[in-house]
């Protein structure tokens, strides 16, 4: 008998581990999107790291809910991590909201110092409390307008346009600082309004036009690099504390690296999306952006007392 349960034990210790924990990892776009290639890359990262000890289940398109759902799913433990771009953090932490003043990152560069510095880590400390842990910052990237009246190479040029914006104040003030009429409304409702042409336009970084195919919808494009959309990789509080202190650091260690192979991507795609759209028939205006500027200088005036003049500046000076 006791040979028996010997034999029994050694088998069971040379039996394969079994996963301790199942992450939902949910975004919003499609599998063609470089925020996919983020979430792949970090499910392969994460069950590399854990040895196994965690895997990652990821839920595109939308399927678990749009980006404010997905967070409020997050406080709850309902949804396990997603990837967001941070236009919604804004409604919980309103900090956020300085990061999306419009023209305020100078180059992408810029945008990973600010972010992976101590300004960055401030803000994913504000995130705790709500019930999110963030680990890393991915990107949307640099937003561009499109629209399927005319050309747009001035402020004028946009007055009258309705253009669908992220739910997320900084970016309504913004354009309705250009003349839009801005529309805020979530992603998925917003393809079947540019479709439908019930909008006229939209703003999105290059791989998104790419990926949904706006050039089928949207004529014009305009390089207006207008603002920087970081998508944080967060996990909720709840699911973060279940990990062992091994596996938190497994997967931040992971989360780090799937956006910094998500950002290498972007960059090193951004000229062969342009001559993409370019061949599907879009037209691309790249204005001089300081009229731009000058028109949205009421954004500033309005939200940096909020923000802080010394928060907005520590920004503004990072080098």
């Amino acid at each position: 008998m006791k040979k028996l349960l010997a034999a029994v034990m050694m088998m069971s210790l040379m039996l394969p581990a079994v996963f301790a924990l199942d992450i939902k990892l949910a975004h919003v776009v499609n599998e063609q999107d470089s925020f996919h290639l983020a979430a792949t890359k970090f499910k392969e990262l994460t069950e590399k790291y854990t040895n196994g000890e965690v895997k990652v289940t990821i839920y595109p398109n939308a399927v678990l809910g749009d980006e404010r759902t997905l967070l409020e799913r997050m406080k709850m433990g309902i949804v396990d991590a997603g990837i967001i771009t941070s236009g919604p953090f804004v409604n919980f932490v309103p900090q956020f909201g300085a990061i999306d003043l419009p023209f305020l990152f100078r180059s992408p560069e810029h945008a990973y110092k600010v972010l992976d510095g101590p300004i960055g880590d401030k803000l994913f400390a504000d995130l705790e409390a709500q019930g999110w842990k963030g680990l890393a910052w991915a990107e949307r990237g640099f937003r561009n307008l499109t629209n399927s009246k005319k050309p747009v190479n001035t402020p004028d040029d946009i007055k009258g346009l309705k253009i669908r914006l992220m739910q997320n104040p900084i970016y309504v003030d913004s354009f309705k600082a250009l003349g839009a009429n801005a529309v805020p409304m979530a992603w998925t409702e917003a393809l079947t309004a540019l479709q439908q042409h019930t909008i006229d336009g939209q703003e999105n970084p290059l791989n998104v036009i790419v990926s949904f195919k706006l050039y089928e919808s949207q004529k014009y494009m305009t390089i207006s690099r207008h603002a920087y959309a970081p998508a944080p990789i967060i996990m909720s509080m709840m699911t973060w504390k279940k990990l062992s202190a091994s596996q938190q650091a497994a997967v931040l260690k992971a989360a780090k690296e799937a956006a910094q192979f998500e950002r290498d991507f972007n960059n090193k795609n951004e000229a062969g999306w342009m001559k993409e759209l370019a061949d599907k028939g879009m037209v691309i205006s790249q204005p001089d952006l300081a009229p731009f500027l000058a028109a949205v200088k009421p954004v500033y005036d309005a939200y940096v007392p909020k923000y802080g003049k010394d928060f907005i500046d520590a920004i503004l000076n990072t080098k």
